[in-house]
């Protein structure tokens, strides 16, 4: 069950060790082709790592990318190849109790340093950098937005992607000349179209898809969706009915942005600890997304 049992910052594999470790996941080889991708319960936020864990967040976050890559026509092709630690390679299978829930046995991909992001809905830095100059990432956008307008159609609005740090916004233009046309254009086509289906998908199960970010790579050649898909962490998901209401109640991690916004936190490290009714509340609002968009038990 989400939000039972142990929280855990780290998932500790005994005579094994990561070979990345990121602000959410670690990342272990296995054999030259596969890599194991496991999700703790850590949770970051303005570039850092909160010092409290958000109990059962890591296999909300391994749950929703399984169940997307295998429902969504428009992800593949992707890395997934199965979620069943008892069936990866030697020694992770060893490990099944530790990994169950929380790993995804993964085709190795070359990875292409650019974040795909799609915003349905103008929201966050969107919005910010509408209000400062009518556009984002050089789209110009209608007069007198507000937050949580619809865009139509949805835009895409390319960042950087940084291991550490801050990724920042750029336009089409400077992602052609990072990666060439022809890889900038496949990308922006592919994410636009897996964001159109899952917001379709959540949308009819009272959700609305406010915007996302994706990650590729290269497979053999081809370009790849890899890292997690469509988790609360890299989603904004908001109620259906309270956002035709006029309100914007969300089912991801900014609810706990906002808690950090009204502490008086700096944004600079370290990151304050949660309190319990806000650990408690975004664990509803993760098991909640997670329950509507996949109907699993949660």
């Amino acid at each position: 069950m989400i939000g039972t049992g142990e929280a855990l910052l780290t998932i500790e594999l005994p005579g094994l060790a990561p070979w990345r470790r990121g602000k959410v996941r670690d990342v272990y080889e296995a054999g030259p082709d596969h890599l194991v991708i496991v999700a703790s319960d850590r949770l970051s936020a303005y570039d850092s790592i909160l010092p409290t864990p958000i109990p059962g967040k890591g296999r909300v976050l391994t749950a929703l990318s399984a169940f997307w890559f295998r429902t969504l026509a428009s992800a593949s092709p992707h890395h997934f190849v199965g979620d069943d630690p008892r069936r990866y390679p030697p020694p992770f299978d060893r490990h099944a109790p530790r990994l169950e829930g929380r790993s995804m046995l993964v085709r190795r991909a070359e990875r292409i340093d650019i974040e795909c992001v799609v915003r349905g809905h103008l929201t966050g830095s969107g919005l910010r950098e509408y209000g400062a100059g009518g556009a984002v990432c050089g789209i110009a956008l209608p007069p007198g937005l507000g937050d949580g307008a619809r865009l139509e159609p949805p835009i895409f609005t390319p960042a950087t992607k940084a291991d550490a740090g801050h990724d920042e916004n750029i336009a089409f233009d400077e992602m052609v000349r990072r990666v060439g046309q022809e890889t900038a254009e496949a990308l922006r086509d592919r994410s636009l179209a897996v964001y159109r289906e899952a917001r379709a998908h959540a949308w009819a199960r009272g959700l609305v898809l406010a915007d996302t970010k994706f990650e590729f790579g290269r497979v053999e050649g081809a370009i790849t969706l890899i890292d997690e898909v469509l988790s609360p962490d890299s989603s904004r998901y908001w109620d259906r009915d309270e956002y035709e209401a006029g309100r914007l109640h969300s089912f991801d991690k900014q609810f706990v942005r906002n808690w950090l916004d009204g502490s008086g936190w700096s944004h600079e490290p370290p990151a304050p600890a949660l309190p319990a009714d806000v650990v408690s509340r975004t664990v509803d609002r993760y098991a909640e997304a997670m329950r509507r968009l996949t109907g699993a038990p949660v």
